[in-house]
């Protein structure tokens, strides 16, 4: 339509959001731009939204396929000296999705975004369970917001593999609701949990050491089946103060170190750097947050009910011919034990593998 403009494509067919491609993208910027519209999905929002919380310009998004969660959040999922880490950035002022285009998307993203929103169960639990655990920040309201949208997407699923376009409208603007709980929560709880971090892990050691990995939400979806089976067994179990305890008594931190390392090379030393102020594994913080979980366990039981079963939702991702194991994503499964038991170090976020830790669980935990 006339409007002056300066075209920047990223050259890279598979871009990873990292420094490799931040540094060209703002070299290509012109100060003379007033606006920057990005046009892709979740590597090219997530880059468009670092672009404009640098230079401070409106930014719009035009959305390709209804694959990720970040549409509409102020941060930006990014790896940083080979570590997965969000960056509080800029929250799009448009947000752009033509259903035309967004069913035409390939399947295994229609899929991958369907994935993400099942994630919501296992992080919306979480969050709640943290809130009993540790007293964290928690709102009822984004909660609601969430489900309301996780219903809505789940109730039209099945239209997915037809591209039915209510049911690809559904996906997306449950997805987009999703980044907009994150922003009101000003944090990442609403959408994500262990079952992200476990995505993060195939994501790590793919930077690190080019391990085959697959799209985000697709990783997600595995993770939430995981953490789904995992949440199952151990309502099943019956906590016991002598076995945490001696767990954490008997600990070694100087050990784990190593397997960190060996499981994600350089991202495993911010990792073992945060922990200096996190005190995750700080013994009196343990044994406080110990006689919580057993005083409240009931409690924590309930939230755990409210999650669909495993065998349900393994069902619903087939019928959208989802992959439901490693191996049908293309993904390596050797690793996957250790990469569940490495979720409590990604972040500073209570999620499962801290909870069995606490609860003198985790080792030898059957995933």
């Amino acid at each position: 339509n006339g409007f002056s403009c300066v075209l920047y494509a990223l050259d890279d067919p598979f871009p990873e959001p990292d420094e490799k491609a931040v540094g060209p993208m703002c070299m290509h910027f012109d100060a003379s731009c007033d606006a920057i519209v990005a046009v892709g999905s979740g590597v090219v929002n997530d880059l468009g939204k670092v672009l404009a919380a640098l230079t401070g310009r409106p930014y719009a998004i035009v959305a390709t396929a209804p694959s990720v969660d970040g549409y509409a959040s102020a941060t930006s999922s990014v790896v940083r000296d080979g570590l997965k880490v969000s960056l509080d950035v800029r929250c799009p002022d448009i947000i752009l999705g033509d259903t035309d285009i967004l069913k035409n998307a390939p399947m295994r993203m229609l899929q991958a975004g369907l994935g993400d929103m099942l994630a919501k169960y296992v992080s919306l639990a979480e969050w709640r369970i943290s809130q009993i655990i540790n007293g964290e920040y928690y709102c009822p309201e984004v909660e609601g917001l969430v489900r309301d949208a996780l219903a809505k997407c789940v109730e039209n699923a099945d239209g997915l593999i037809s591209r039915d376009g209510k049911a690809v409208g559904s996906a997306f603007e449950g997805l987009a609701i999703s980044g907009v709980a994150m922003t009101y929560a000003k944090a990442s709880r609403p959408a994500s949990g262990v079952e992200h971090y476990v995505s993060h892990g195939w994501d790590m050691r793919f930077v690190e050491f080019g391990t085959p990995r697959s799209l985000h939400g697709v990783q997600c979806a595995l993770g939430t089946l995981i953490a789904l089976r995992s949440y199952e067994k151990l309502r099943q179990i019956k906590p016991d103060r002598g076995r945490a305890l001696d767990y954490v008594a008997s600990f070694d931190y100087d050990a784990w170190k190593i397997e960190l390392k060996r499981l994600y090379g350089r991202a495993a030393d911010e990792m073992i750097r945060r922990e200096e102020s996190e005190k995750k594994y700080d013994k009196r913080k343990h044994a406080a947050r110990l006689e919580r979980i057993l005083g409240n366990w009931d409690e924590i039981c309930a939230v755990i009910d409210t999650l669909p079963s495993a065998e349900e939702t393994e069902g619903l991702l087939r019928r959208v011919g989802a992959p439901v194991t490693p191996e049908e994503a293309g993904l390596e499964s050797e690793s996957l034990p250790l990469i569940f038991k490495a979720t409590k170090d990604v972040r500073d976020k209570y999620i499962l593998s801290r909870l069995l830790w606490d609860l003198g669980l985790l080792d030898g935990w059957q995933i």
